[in-house]
Protein backbone atom coordinates (compact mmCIF):
# COMPACT_ATOMS: atom_id res chain seq x y z
CA UNK A 1 0.00 0.00 0.00
CA UNK A 2 1.46 3.63 -0.99
CA UNK A 3 1.73 5.89 2.03
CA UNK A 4 0.88 9.78 1.07
CA UNK A 5 3.78 12.14 2.45
CA UNK A 6 3.54 14.89 1.26
CA UNK A 7 6.55 16.68 3.00
CA UNK A 8 9.87 15.63 5.05
CA UNK A 9 8.26 16.61 8.36
CA UNK A 10 5.01 13.80 8.09
CA UNK A 11 5.28 11.78 10.01
CA UNK A 12 6.72 8.00 9.80
CA UNK A 13 4.31 5.38 9.06
CA UNK A 14 6.31 1.95 9.31
CA UNK A 15 4.02 0.19 12.46
CA UNK A 16 6.60 -2.06 13.51
CA UNK A 17 10.08 0.02 13.22
CA UNK A 18 12.05 -0.96 16.01
CA UNK A 19 13.71 2.90 16.67
CA UNK A 20 10.51 5.19 16.50
CA UNK A 21 11.50 6.27 20.24
CA UNK A 22 14.63 7.59 18.99
CA UNK A 23 13.06 10.06 16.25
CA UNK A 24 10.30 10.57 18.55
CA UNK A 25 12.91 12.32 21.00
CA UNK A 26 14.09 13.75 17.89
CA UNK A 27 11.44 15.73 16.66
CA UNK A 28 10.36 17.04 20.27
CA UNK A 29 13.69 18.48 20.91
CA UNK A 30 13.26 20.39 17.62
CA UNK A 31 9.95 21.39 18.50
CA UNK A 32 11.52 24.47 20.29
CA UNK A 33 13.16 25.71 17.22
CA UNK A 34 12.01 27.46 14.16
CA UNK A 35 12.02 24.78 11.65
CA UNK A 36 10.56 24.05 8.11
CA UNK A 37 10.84 21.36 6.10
CA UNK A 38 13.65 19.76 4.46
CA UNK A 39 13.23 19.45 0.68
CA UNK A 40 13.15 16.11 -0.06
CA UNK A 41 11.49 14.88 -3.79
CA UNK A 42 8.29 12.06 -3.09
CA UNK A 43 9.69 9.55 -4.62
CA UNK A 44 12.69 9.49 -1.74
CA UNK A 45 9.90 10.30 1.10
CA UNK A 46 8.90 6.86 1.11
CA UNK A 47 9.91 3.99 -1.37
CA UNK A 48 8.23 0.30 -1.08
CA UNK A 49 9.89 -3.32 -2.94
CA UNK A 50 9.65 -6.96 -1.91
CA UNK A 51 12.52 -9.23 -1.54
CA UNK A 52 12.86 -12.90 -1.04
CA UNK A 53 11.11 -15.87 -2.70
CA UNK A 54 8.06 -15.62 -5.35
CA UNK A 55 5.98 -18.17 -3.21
CA UNK A 56 6.86 -15.87 0.21
CA UNK A 57 7.64 -12.41 -0.77
CA UNK A 58 8.91 -10.26 2.16
CA UNK A 59 8.20 -5.97 2.59
CA UNK A 60 10.80 -3.41 2.58
CA UNK A 61 10.09 -0.03 3.41
CA UNK A 62 12.46 3.39 3.72
CA UNK A 63 11.08 6.68 5.05
CA UNK A 64 12.97 9.66 5.58
CA UNK A 65 12.35 12.33 7.86
CA UNK A 66 13.70 16.11 7.63
CA UNK A 67 14.01 19.64 8.65
CA UNK A 68 16.08 22.39 8.56
CA UNK A 69 16.45 25.62 10.69
CA UNK A 70 18.48 28.70 10.77
CA UNK A 71 21.30 27.00 12.33
CA UNK A 72 20.72 23.40 10.82
CA UNK A 73 21.32 23.25 7.12
CA UNK A 74 20.14 19.74 7.22
CA UNK A 75 18.65 16.94 10.32
CA UNK A 76 17.52 14.11 8.30
CA UNK A 77 16.64 10.22 9.53
CA UNK A 78 16.45 7.20 6.75
CA UNK A 79 14.13 4.62 8.47
CA UNK A 80 14.19 1.10 7.12
CA UNK A 81 12.24 -1.90 7.99
CA UNK A 82 12.88 -4.89 5.69
CA UNK A 83 10.63 -8.17 6.95
CA UNK A 84 10.04 -8.54 10.94
CA UNK A 85 13.88 -8.43 11.90
CA UNK A 86 15.79 -6.10 10.07
CA UNK A 87 15.28 -2.33 11.18
CA UNK A 88 17.62 0.15 10.62
CA UNK A 89 17.46 4.26 11.50
CA UNK A 90 20.46 6.31 10.54
CA UNK A 91 20.12 9.84 11.76
CA UNK A 92 22.79 12.75 10.61
CA UNK A 93 22.49 16.65 12.15
CA UNK A 94 23.87 18.87 10.25
CA UNK A 95 24.89 22.31 11.03
CA UNK A 96 25.28 25.25 8.90
CA UNK A 97 29.22 25.61 7.85
CA UNK A 98 28.69 29.69 9.58
CA UNK A 99 28.68 27.95 13.05
CA UNK A 100 31.36 26.23 14.89
CA UNK A 101 29.14 22.99 15.61
CA UNK A 102 29.92 19.32 15.19
CA UNK A 103 27.68 16.90 13.72
CA UNK A 104 25.06 14.78 15.43
CA UNK A 105 25.24 11.07 13.88
CA UNK A 106 23.02 7.93 14.78
CA UNK A 107 23.08 4.78 13.34
CA UNK A 108 21.28 1.90 14.91
CA UNK A 109 20.95 -1.13 13.04
CA UNK A 110 18.41 -4.35 14.17
CA UNK A 111 20.33 -7.89 12.27
CA UNK A 112 18.85 -11.20 13.15
CA UNK A 113 21.60 -11.84 15.23
CA UNK A 114 21.59 -8.58 17.33
CA UNK A 115 21.88 -4.96 17.21
CA UNK A 116 24.81 -2.16 15.82
CA UNK A 117 25.01 0.98 17.87
CA UNK A 118 27.01 3.60 16.59
CA UNK A 119 26.35 6.91 18.12
CA UNK A 120 28.86 10.60 18.44
CA UNK A 121 29.02 14.41 17.64
CA UNK A 122 31.16 14.05 14.93
CA UNK A 123 34.18 17.07 14.71
CA UNK A 124 34.10 19.13 11.03
CA UNK A 125 37.63 19.95 11.52
CA UNK A 126 38.94 17.32 14.50
CA UNK A 127 42.47 18.53 14.61
CA UNK A 128 41.40 22.08 14.71
CA UNK A 129 41.03 23.19 18.81
CA UNK A 130 39.05 26.14 18.13
CA UNK A 131 36.40 24.06 17.12
CA UNK A 132 36.78 21.11 19.74
CA UNK A 133 37.53 22.91 22.48
CA UNK A 134 33.92 23.83 22.76
CA UNK A 135 32.20 20.39 23.15
CA UNK A 136 34.76 17.16 23.09
CA UNK A 137 35.02 17.60 26.99
CA UNK A 138 31.76 17.35 28.38
CA UNK A 139 30.80 14.73 25.53
CA UNK A 140 33.95 12.49 26.60
CA UNK A 141 32.82 12.53 30.06
CA UNK A 142 29.27 11.61 28.84
CA UNK A 143 30.68 8.77 26.69
CA UNK A 144 32.46 7.45 30.03
CA UNK A 145 29.66 7.14 31.87
CA UNK A 146 27.75 5.53 29.13
CA UNK A 147 30.53 3.11 26.98
CA UNK A 148 31.45 1.63 30.22
CA UNK A 149 28.09 -0.38 30.57
CA UNK A 150 28.34 -1.41 26.91
CA UNK A 151 30.05 -4.47 25.28
CA UNK A 152 32.42 -3.07 22.46
CA UNK A 153 31.12 -2.81 19.05
CA UNK A 154 35.07 -3.92 17.84
CA UNK A 155 38.18 -2.58 15.66
CA UNK A 156 37.21 1.22 13.84
CA UNK A 157 38.93 0.95 10.05
CA UNK A 158 41.46 2.91 10.18
CA UNK A 159 40.56 4.96 7.74
CA UNK A 160 37.02 5.85 9.41
CA UNK A 161 38.93 6.75 12.95
CA UNK A 162 39.35 10.64 11.52
CA UNK A 163 35.51 11.02 10.60
CA UNK A 164 34.66 10.12 14.83
CA UNK A 165 35.55 11.76 17.87
CA UNK A 166 36.99 10.27 20.85
CA UNK A 167 33.68 10.04 22.48
CA UNK A 168 32.25 7.77 20.37
CA UNK A 169 29.72 5.47 21.23
CA UNK A 170 29.93 2.17 19.72
CA UNK A 171 28.70 -1.33 20.44
CA UNK A 172 27.29 -4.68 19.10
CA UNK A 173 24.53 -5.84 21.31
CA UNK A 174 22.55 -9.39 21.30
CA UNK A 175 18.73 -9.62 20.12
CA UNK A 176 16.26 -11.02 22.73
CA UNK A 177 16.10 -10.04 26.08
CA UNK A 178 19.28 -8.61 27.14
CA UNK A 179 18.94 -6.52 24.22
CA UNK A 180 16.20 -5.25 25.23
CA UNK A 181 17.27 -4.31 28.45
CA UNK A 182 19.96 -2.92 26.92
CA UNK A 183 18.76 -0.59 24.46
CA UNK A 184 15.66 0.58 27.21
CA UNK A 185 18.18 1.14 30.42
CA UNK A 186 21.67 2.17 28.58
CA UNK A 187 20.63 3.25 24.77
CA UNK A 188 17.55 5.34 25.39
CA UNK A 189 19.33 7.69 28.38
CA UNK A 190 22.77 8.07 26.24
CA UNK A 191 20.99 8.68 23.07
CA UNK A 192 19.25 11.51 25.14
CA UNK A 193 22.62 12.64 26.71
CA UNK A 194 24.32 12.70 23.34
CA UNK A 195 21.40 14.89 21.58
CA UNK A 196 20.45 17.49 24.77
CA UNK A 197 24.27 18.32 24.79
CA UNK A 198 24.08 18.70 20.67
CA UNK A 199 21.06 21.03 21.38
CA UNK A 200 22.38 22.74 24.01
CA UNK A 201 25.73 23.94 21.52
CA UNK A 202 23.34 24.52 18.68
CA UNK A 203 21.12 27.28 20.51
CA UNK A 204 24.66 28.83 22.18
CA UNK A 205 26.35 28.63 18.74
CA UNK A 206 27.16 32.07 17.47
CA UNK A 207 27.80 33.44 13.95
CA UNK A 208 31.46 33.18 12.36
CA UNK A 209 33.94 35.11 10.05
CA UNK A 210 33.15 34.37 6.52
CA UNK A 211 37.10 32.81 6.76
CA UNK A 212 35.87 30.42 9.26
CA UNK A 213 33.03 29.31 7.64
CA UNK A 214 35.09 29.06 4.31
CA UNK A 215 37.08 25.97 6.95
CA UNK A 216 34.15 24.60 8.02
CA UNK A 217 32.30 24.24 4.64
CA UNK A 218 35.43 22.42 3.49
CA UNK A 219 35.08 20.07 6.31
CA UNK A 220 31.87 19.25 6.07
CA UNK A 221 32.30 18.06 2.31
CA UNK A 222 34.98 16.12 2.53
CA UNK A 223 32.96 14.37 5.74
CA UNK A 224 30.34 13.89 3.17
CA UNK A 225 31.98 12.55 0.30
CA UNK A 226 33.59 10.07 2.59
CA UNK A 227 30.33 9.15 3.83
CA UNK A 228 28.93 9.16 0.30
CA UNK A 229 31.64 6.64 -1.32
CA UNK A 230 32.06 4.49 1.67
CA UNK A 231 27.88 3.96 2.89
CA UNK A 232 27.65 0.63 3.86
CA UNK A 233 24.37 0.05 3.33
CA UNK A 234 24.84 0.82 -0.34
CA UNK A 235 25.09 -2.80 -1.58
CA UNK A 236 21.89 -3.61 1.00
CA UNK A 237 19.94 -0.66 -0.58
CA UNK A 238 20.77 -1.48 -3.99
CA UNK A 239 19.71 -4.69 -3.55
CA UNK A 240 16.12 -3.51 -2.62
CA UNK A 241 16.05 -0.58 -4.89
CA UNK A 242 18.24 -0.53 -7.23
CA UNK A 243 21.57 1.14 -8.22
CA UNK A 244 20.83 4.30 -9.92
CA UNK A 245 18.25 5.50 -7.36
CA UNK A 246 20.24 4.20 -4.70
CA UNK A 247 22.71 6.43 -6.04
CA UNK A 248 20.64 9.36 -6.06
CA UNK A 249 19.52 8.75 -2.87
CA UNK A 250 22.74 8.53 -1.06
CA UNK A 251 24.35 11.78 -3.07
CA UNK A 252 21.06 13.87 -3.00
CA UNK A 253 19.77 12.91 0.11
CA UNK A 254 21.41 11.58 3.11
CA UNK A 255 25.00 13.08 1.89
CA UNK A 256 24.06 15.86 -0.13
CA UNK A 257 26.69 18.89 0.61
CA UNK A 258 29.50 17.22 -1.57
Amino acid sequence: MQINRNNSLDPISISNWRWSYFLDLTIKKFSSFEHSPYPIKNDFLFRESFFGSNSNPKKVILETWGLKTKKIRQARCACLQAGDITSIMNLVISPLYDYDLPFFGADFVTLPKGHLIALDLQPVLKDDMVHTQYFLGKLKSIHTNWQSRLPSGGDIPLEARKYFSPAFLWSRIPSGTEGDKLINQIIKPAFNDYLNFFMDLVANASRNSPERSSMLLNGQKKYMQYRAEKDPAKGMLSGFFGNMWTESYINNILFDLQ
